[in-house]
């Protein structure tokens, strides 16, 4: 007997399939459309950092705040990343200093596993041979530079098309109650981006200054270098913390002619890291994103396997995305219901309308659970005559 278009067997190995086919696509199509998704998390987070300059500061208008917002996340961004490589010179021209401690640790990694002649670090270099490798750093730089100038591109016109996004919206979805549900959709996407920004930005700073102020006491050189470095890599789920705890110990050990700095740092680091990660984040984040752990690291390396670096960055807020959408459809909504963390990725929202009658306009069957702030958007949205 042929399955129908109602048999669940089939229309969830039809979503399966689609699954499949829509991850090789994106694993095709990452040179381009990895600038666009870099872009358009860019664009959130600038009209996000917009609508709270609007509300902090009182001189600011709604239009001045967006071209604001650009300004100020250029020049933060700018300096972070000129201090960055001008630090990363210096640290890299410093560590030929610590030549002699470095072969007194290999030295010492080798007799515990039971190496007689230890190489030295000259000998390791060599083995690595990094002559055959600059074509290789040569364009991965290449390839930077040109995702950098694609994301900058895509941005500034995502920013300059934002005014036709209603226009769009009307004419998109014809009656009303769904123009409620697709805003309310948005609305849900959009709030859940920015509460994980703004959540990762704050715990980041927490653990960044803690770490700093953790390494200044111990006397670990480039204190400042290593604080931004675990502020950038805390937006990594998971292997950042695993950056913040390791990197800065190991540089103890080459740098000190004791132990003590290493163990004290690696201790404070990861009570730092235990603290901020079980105790303030969850209080912080709530039910913002409501998606399982488990689901945060498969995403984390499904996403790396397709985009690499910036896949890694973008995991969580495209997994977040991914779920609010699949809660829409009736399809499509076991997958939400996996991905969430209390098996409630959102309501279905189906509003069956009577018909008409003479008293009046028909009223909805079910009540609308679409949010107050997205029914105000709504009617902004209604079409024109």
């Amino acid at each position: 007997m042929p399955a129908t278009a109602a048999d669940p067997v089939s229309r969830n190995a039809l979503v399966i399939l689609a699954t499949i086919a829509g991850g090789a696509v994106l694993y095709l199509l990452s040179d381009i459309l990895t600038p666009l998704a870099l872009a358009m998390f860019l664009a959130v987070m600038i009209d996000g950092f917009a609508r709270v300059l609007q509300v902090r500061l009182p001189g600011v208008s709604a239009r001045a705040a967006v071209p604001l917002a650009v300004v100020l996340s250029v020049l933060i961004f700018g300096g972070a990343a000129f201090f960055i490589a001008d630090n990363a010179t210096s640290f890299a021209a410093q560590l030929i200093t610590y030549t002699p401690k470095l072969n007194g640790l290999i030295a010492r990694v080798a007799s515990m596993v039971g190496v007689d002649v230890p190489p030295t670090l000259t000998e390791l270099v060599q083995r690595l041979d990094p002559a055959s490798h600059l074509g290789q750093i040569a364009r991965g730089l290449q390839s930077f530079a040109s995702t950098a100038a694609f994301v900058l591109v895509y941005l500034g016109f995502i920013l300059a098309s934002r005014s036709g996004w209603e226009r769009k919206a009307v004419n998109l979805f014809a009656s009303r109650e769904e123009r409620q549900e697709a805003v309310s959709a948005f609305l849900r996407i959009r709030n859940g981006v920015e509460q994980y920004l703004w959540v990762q930005t704050i715990t980041g700073l927490m653990i960044a200054a803690a770490s700093w102020l953790a390494m200044v006491t111990v006397g670990l050189d480039n204190a400042l270098f290593w604080a931004i470095l675990i502020f950038i890599a805390s937006y990594i789920p998971v292997v950042g913390g695993i950056v913040a705890v390791a990197l800065p110990p190991i540089f103890a050990l080459v740098q000190f002619e004791t132990l003590w700095q290493a163990i004290v740092l690696f201790g404070v680091l990861q009570v730092i890291g235990m603290f901020v990660g079980n105790v303030v984040q969850p209080r912080m984040q709530g039910r913002s994103l409501n998606m399982d752990p488990i689901v945060l690291l498969l995403a984390l390396a499904f996403w790396s396997v397709l985009w690499g670096l910036p896949g890694a960055f973008l995991s969580t807020p495209l997994t977040t995305v991914m779920m609010v959408i699949l809660a829409q459809f009736p399809g499509t909504r076991w997958i939400a219901v996996l991905l969430s963390a209390d098996g409630d990725p959102g309501q279905l929202k189906h509003h069956p309308v009577e018909p008409p009658s003479p008293a009046g306009p028909a009223k909805p069957a079910s009540r609308s659970t679409a949010k107050p702030a997205a029914e105000r958007r709504s009617k902004n949205l209604r079409p024109r005559t």
